[in-house]
């Protein structure tokens, strides 16, 4: 192999792993997707659906990707190879590529958190749904789009290019903190609201049996699953690679799933008390944006002062949560030009924050074309190499997937109960999922 694996850095700890895997789980995916895709007629059957896709199948495809990472110890695009051989390299081009695709659009959305927080703190919020709509237009369209999406990548690469210990693992450990005691003030206080229990009830309570087999609630469900825990597109592998070889990987991949679950569902119990309580049922169900720049920012502009400062803190929220997750949008494709081609981290961060620059521009100008490329991306990319995943953990290197079990010194029954489900569970459900998912795709371009 004619790649240069760069000297790994690693985790000072199990906790500045499980904080920095957090903060790529939990992202805007959890506070925007949650609840719009909750809001889809699933309530509470997409909730059960969620959480068995996340027990069923995306704990297993999580310990899968973190010994691939770990046994390799190298980036995504050349650890297939190095425990496989040259014939896997597609994997790692596939875990190269799916985050530089989420990553293109995802700074753009983050530009819009940006310009919310910003309207929030000096401006003021509007005041009904056509305002709502209008300050929403303002803010995705022309030139502040591209300066938020440009300020965005600055500031990812600004922490990417410090480095895991003292910039990854230093920014997480202070921000993911502050995102927990934020959202649970917030999840707190929307309690108080006139229309929560509504909300709970409409939203998340509400549960129609024939929603398990609406092929919509299904590909949310799995979507939603994967993009939130961050699986299917290398951030695990790649994270994993500057593990030690004496971390626990069922217990650590538990740990941030429990976590990442536990704020998309505080998410829901902030959303939509809100939405019920100020009437924008329609707003969040009609757009995948409704739920974050138009029913948030509407609700609580026509709550005074008190809303005002909720909205401050919302967004804030919002914006860490982004930044924890397009950290390790960036690290993937940076670590893997370090290994592949010997670069040095500064050079790698910037010559791919300027190709993300420029991908995003589309994006940022066009909101078909940013749907568009989430469906792909942040959907059915994220199914696909989760199924590619298991298989190659589960078939192609049972090996390297049982001695990394076996490093963890997990007991004989966990050992047996992952092995079973990456090789004979997950992969013909995730099968199912990506299935479902690609047909539903489909029928919505075609309609």
């Amino acid at each position: 192999m004619d790649s240069k694996i760069s000297q790994r850095e690693q985790w000072t700890s199990k906790l500045g792993f499980i904080l920095a895997a957090a903060g790529s789980a939990v992202g805007l995916g959890n506070l925007w997707g949650f609840a719009y895709r909750a809001s889809q007629g699933g309530g509470a059957a997409f909730v059960l659906l969620y959480i068995l896709i996340v027990l069923i199948v995306c704990l297993p495809v999580f310990v899968a990707e973190m010994a691939l990472g770990r046994n390799a110890l190298a980036s995504t695009l050349l650890a297939p190879v190095k425990l496989a051989g040259k014939n896997w390299y597609p994997l790692g081009i596939l875990f190269f590529i799916a985050p530089l695709g989420i990553a293109s659009y995802y700074s753009v959305i983050m530009g819009w958190t940006a310009d919310t927080l910003f309207h929030s703190l000096f401006f003021g919020l509007p005041k009904n749904l056509t305002e709502a709509e209008t300050f929403f237009g303002s803010i995705s369209s022309g030139s502040s789009v591209l300066l938020g999406h440009l300020l965005s990548l600055v500031l990812t690469a600004i922490i990417v290019s410090s480095g895991i210990k003292k910039g990854i693992e230093k920014v997480t450990r202070y921000f993911m903190p502050i995102l927990f005691i934020i959202i649970v003030i917030l999840a707190i206080w929307a309690t108080s609201l006139s229309g929560a229990w509504e909300g709970y009830k409409t939203f998340l309570l509400k549960f129609d049996f024939n929603e398990l087999r609406n092929p919509q609630t299904i590909r949310n469900a799995f979507t939603q699953a994967f993009f939130s825990l961050s699986l299917g597109i290398g951030i695990m592998v790649t994270y994993a690679s500057y593990l030690n070889k004496k971390s626990n990987l069922p217990k650590l991949s538990v740990g941030v799933a429990s976590l990442d679950t536990l704020v998309g569902l505080m998410a829901g119990f902030i959303t939509f008390p809100i939405v019920l309580t100020f009437g924008l049922s329609d707003a969040i169900s009609e757009s995948t944006v409704g739920a974050l720049f138009i029913s948030i920012p509407t609700g609580l502009g026509s709550y005074g002062t008190a809303g005002r400062i909720v909205a401050v803190a919302f967004f804030a929220l919002a914006y860490i949560a982004a930044i924890t997750s397009s950290v390790s949008l960036l690290e993937v494709p940076v670590s893997s030009l370090m290994d592949k081609f010997g670069f040095k981290r500064e050079k790698a961060v910037w010559l791919i924050t300027l190709f993300l620059f420029l991908a995003g521009i589309p994006s940022a100008l066009n909101l078909n074309i940013l749907g568009t490329v989430d469906s792909i991306f942040g959907g059915v990319l994220l199914i696909f190499g989760g199924f590619l995943v298991t298989f190659f953990m589960g078939w192609v290197v049972p090996g390297k997937f049982n001695e990394e079990l076996s490093g963890s010194k997990v007991g004989t029954k966990t050992t047996r109960y992952l092995k079973f489900m990456t090789r004979w569970v997950a992969p013909p459900i995730i099968g199912f999922g990506l299935f479902i998912s690609v047909f539903d795709l489909l029928k919505g371009w075609v309609s």
